[in-house]
């Protein structure tokens, strides 16, 4: 069972206004200097920021003689096209052959418990559990938290962690970070972007990194199927009270075998439309749920709007899962969001 949430080292008040304490850092120095195999996990269907940051504490970890597992919770368990340039994914193992019962146990940018998947298991019969993550909804799951919704990506504490652990910045560990950092600000566009975030770049990038070629394998890249699919998805786009959605289904992919992880960037191309405030992109996933990814201009908090449905993320990014239909999911979203 995960340990008492009561009185633990590191909770942050739930604005996400405190930074994580000192006795919290400390902690998981402590906790991952006296263990000898530590198992790192991820969200399901990790973006740049989740396996980034996991893969670059992995590096970290086994640099100090660590065993390491790191994996993420999807049934069909792999690595998205777009992060396979991503160094270190040897460490990875398929949901199967994770600890069952890790004596250590650290988490990357999943708000919940709900969000790690078939490794939900694991994190409830870990021992001891470590909580590195910046989602605003994330109240604590942890024996020790280290969450900090000021940051703008999980990756700027991931890169904490590693100075703390007496790591220190190579190619492999900063592209990983680089990759996490990135892909959370919208290549520094978002409200996130902190003056705190370009110097981690500047860190990163003087380790010699090219970062064209990570900006072409993280957004330059994609099957012809994609424009196929994507044409579908905006040949069907709704706008309705300052609302634009639109869905993909199981069947949209299967015309061009274009695996669920490629629709990724869809949300992007929809968000940009002037005469809506907020932005949502339904993904049937290959279980046949909806996989709901919702963007915000600012005005509404769709963070709140999704934590009612089962979800959470950021005031300008957020999402959750649903088993209606897209019609259905969407008569609900658009109620909770006339109530915001």
């Amino acid at each position: 069972m995960t340990p008492d949430v009561r009185d633990r080292p590191g909770r942050p008040a739930r604005s996400g206004s405190v930074t994580v304490s000192e006795d919290a850092w400390e902690s998981t120095v402590r906790l991952i200097s006296e263990a000898d195999e530590i198992a790192l996990a991820c969200h399901i269907s990790p973006d740049g920021d989740a396996l980034g940051s996991m893969l670059a504490v992995g590096f970290v970890l086994r640099s100090m003689g660590k065993r390491v597992a790191a994996s993420f919770g999807d049934r069909d368990f792999a690595v998205p096209r777009l992060l396979r340039f991503l160094p270190g994914q040897n460490m990875l193992v398929p949901p199967d052959r994770y600890p069952p019962e890790p004596d250590l146990m650290i988490t990357f940018d999943s708000p919940s418990v709900a969000r790690l998947g078939l490794l939900e298991g694991s994190v409830r019969r870990a021992r001891a559990l470590i909580v590195v993550d910046h989602h605003p909804s994330n109240d604590g799951f942890g024996t020790v938290d280290l969450i900090d919704a000021r940051a703008a990506a999980t990756a700027m504490l991931a890169e904490q962690l590693i100075y703390r652990l007496g790591g220190s910045l190579d190619r492999d560990i900063a592209t990983c970070l680089y990759a996490g950092l990135v892909t959370d600000t919208g290549s520094f566009r978002h409200s996130s972007t902190t003056p705190a975030a370009h110097q981690m770049a500047a860190r990163l990038v003087a380790t010699g990194l090219h970062t064209d070629e990570i900006a072409r394998e993280l957004w330059d890249r994609s099957p012809f199927g994609y424009l196929k699919v994507l044409a579908a998805a905006l040949d069907r786009v709704r706008l309705d009270d300052g609302l634009v959605w639109t869905y993909v289904t199981r069947v949209d992919r299967a015309a061009y075998g274009l695996p669920y992880s490629e629709l990724e960037g869809i949300i992007d191309v929809v968000r940009r439309t002037d005469e809506a405030d907020v932005a949502a992109v339904l993904k049937e996933d290959d279980q046949g749920a909806w996989q709901v990814s919702t963007r915000s201009k600012g005005r509404v908090d769709v963070a709140h709007v999704c934590a009612a449905l089962g979800g959470g993320g950021h005031h300008n990014a957020a999402g959750f899962t649903s088993y209606d239909s897209p019609d259905a999911t969407m008569a609900k979203f658009r109620a909770l969001l006339r109530e915001a």
